[in-house]
């Protein structure tokens, strides 16, 4: 049969079903995606790095709630543990105290021993001086410093500089002087045998009688004569012509040394003459070398 051409079927597909909220698409997109991808994007960065949920303030607070609590327990448990040891180290005080007491009064009582000790051989050594020295036994005596003496003189008066520095140092650690405006034990032995040398016939500091064989050395910042400790002012009382004795001290090397001091550190010095003097006697006079002569008749 021939008759007109026929057209293919037209297939057609079937439209999906419309959605009821198609017209609200802005509330759909806001519903199915309520966090921005950025944010999304951040808090995976988070979580990787294993970071906590809790904001960064309220962390910081409970860290120092934390540690607020631990100084706390650790000021309690010490306040315990101080009362608890409070009577042992009060009782441990009281014991070292009454120690150091009965030492000190020990000490105390041994240079009383001492002292009685001293008396007693300068005693016998001046008596033993009278019965074998003759008529010369009085001027032994006096020449060694065995005996009281008495007699013008000069007294002679070092002191330290005024509010001078107590903690030392300086360059007379090391050289003759010092910007401390200290006395040492050198500025007194220059002056002690600076007064020998002008004429002086006895000589004391701060009462102690000095002898041929008496040492002048520190200990720290104190001056020892005789290993006996003194204190600023040094008083210094030579016996002998006071007047030329003076003139004599003052012109020589010790006494412009001991100006120089007084010029150009502070140190605080005064001479003057004097009609009597009285300088005791020395503790003890030892002999460790030399004999008596051999008298007559013996070899």
């Amino acid at each position: 049969m021939c008759g007109m051409p026929q057209q293919p079927p037209v297939r057609s597909t079937p439209a999906r079903p419309r959605r009821p909220d198609a017209s609200m698409s802005l509330l759909t997109t806001v519903m199915d995606h309520s966090l921005d991808e950025g944010y999304a994007e951040a808090a995976a960065r988070k979580r990787a790095r294993g970071d906590s949920g809790l904001p960064r303030p309220l962390r910081a607070k409970l860290g120092l709630a934390a540690g607020l609590v631990l100084a706390a327990l650790v000021v309690t448990v010490g306040a315990a543990e101080a009362r608890i040891a409070a009577p042992v180290v009060a009782k441990e005080r009281e014991e070292l105290i009454d120690r150091v007491e009965d030492a000190t009064a020990g000490a105390d009582k041994l240079e009383d021993d001492v002292d009685e000790l001293r008396d007693d051989v300068g005693e016998r050594q001046r008596a033993a001086l009278r019965e074998h020295g003759g008529g010369k036994g009085e001027l032994v005596g006096l020449l060694s410093g065995a005996t009281k003496v008495h007699g013008p003189g000069v007294r002679l008066v070092v002191d330290d500089k005024k509010a001078a520095d107590q903690g030392g140092g300086g360059p007379r650690e090391s050289a003759d002087f010092s910007d401390t405006g200290r006395v040492r034990d050198r500025d007194m032995q220059r002056v002690v045998n600076g007064l020998w040398e002008s004429g002086a016939e006895a000589i004391s500091v701060n009462d102690q009688r000095l002898t041929a064989l008496s040492a002048i050395r520190a200990a720290g910042d104190a001056i020892l004569v005789d290993n006996r400790p003194l204190v600023p002012p040094y008083t210094v009382l030579a016996v002998g012509d006071g007047k030329r004795l003076s003139a004599r001290f003052q012109n020589s090397h010790d006494g412009q040394y001991l100006h120089a001091l007084q010029e150009n550190f502070g140190i605080r010095t005064s001479i003057s003459v004097s009609d009597e003097l009285r300088l005791p006697a020395a503790p003890s006079v030892t002999v460790r070398t030399a004999e008596p002569k051999a008298g007559k008749g013996t070899s």
